[in-house]
C-alpha cells in the first residue's frame, strides 16, 4: 500500500454526500449495458457495485490492493444479489496481469493522485482497455483542502497530491496515445476525464 499515497477509503455515508447516485454518475460519464468494465482501486464498492448493475451481465472487475475492502465488496454484492463482480486481489499497475481479459472500460476514481508511477499505471491502462474502449478518470478538484468539506470537515487528499484536469490530461496522454473525449464536471468538488483508445 505504501506505493498509493493517501487512498484510504472513507465510509459509504460521506461519499453518499458527494454521490447521492453513484449509477448515475456513471451513466452520465457513458457507462451502458452491455460493456465489460474494471475499476482501479474500487476500495468497498461505491462505484463497482451500481456499475455492475448498469452493465449486467458482462462483468465489472473490482480491482484493489485492500483485501479487506474486497471482502465488505464481496458481502455488500451478496446481500444486493449483484453477481457480476469479479473481485480481483492485485497491483493495478499490473493490469494485463491481473485482469483475465481487456475491458470496454477502465474507471480510476479518486486514486490517480496517489499513484508514484502515473505513466506506468496509464500504460497499462492502454493495453488492457478494449479497442474504441474509454478510460474514465474521476479527480478531486485542485482546490485547498480545507475548502472541500463533507460534513463540515475536510475531506479528500491534502491539497499538494490534487492534481488540475490539465494536469491529469497531461499525465495520461503523455503516457499513452490516448484521445481526450471530454471533461465532465461532478460538484462539488470533483471532475472527470474521458479518454478513448
Amino acid at each position: 500500500m505504501d506505493r498509493f499515497q493517501n487512498t484510504g477509503q472513507p465510509d459509504w455515508d460521506w461519499w453518499s454526500r458527494l454521490w447521492p447516485t453513484p449509477g448515475a454518475t456513471l451513466r452520465k460519464l457513458g457507462l451502458a449495458s452491455g460493456e465489460s468494465v474494471a475499476e482501479v482501486g474500487c476500495g468497498s464498492g461505491y462505484f463497482a457495485l451500481p456499475a455492475a448493475r448498469i452493465v449486467e451481465p458482462e462483468s465489472v472487475f473490482a480491482i484493489d490492493l485492500d483485501a479487506s475492502l474486497l471482502a465488505e465488496l464481496a458481502e455488500l454484492a451478496e446481500q444486493q444479489d449483484i453477481e457480476n463482480v469479479v473481485l480481483i486481489h492485485g497491483d493495478a499497475r499490473n493490469l494485463t496481469e491481473v485482469l483475465p481479459e481487456p475491458v470496454t472500460t477502465l474507471v480510476v476514481a479518486n486514486t490517480f493522485h496517489g499513484v508514484d508511477d502515473q505513466s506506468g499505471l496509464v500504460e497499462q491502462a492502454f493495453e488492457a482497455i478494449e479497442s474504441d474502449g474509454r478510460l474514465i478518470v474521476i479527480n478531486w478538484h485542485e482546490r485547498p483542502r480545507e475548502t472541500t468539506t463533507v460534513g463540515g470537515e475536510p475531506r479528500g487528499p491534502p491539497t499538494e497530491l490534487r492534481m488540475t484536469p490539465g494536469e491529469t490530461e497531461d499525465a495520461v496522454l503523455s503516457a499513452a496515445p490516448f484521445e481526450r473525449d471530454r471533461q465532465v464536471e461532478l460538484p462539488p468538488y470533483h471532475y472527470a476525464l474521458v479518454f478513448e483508445r
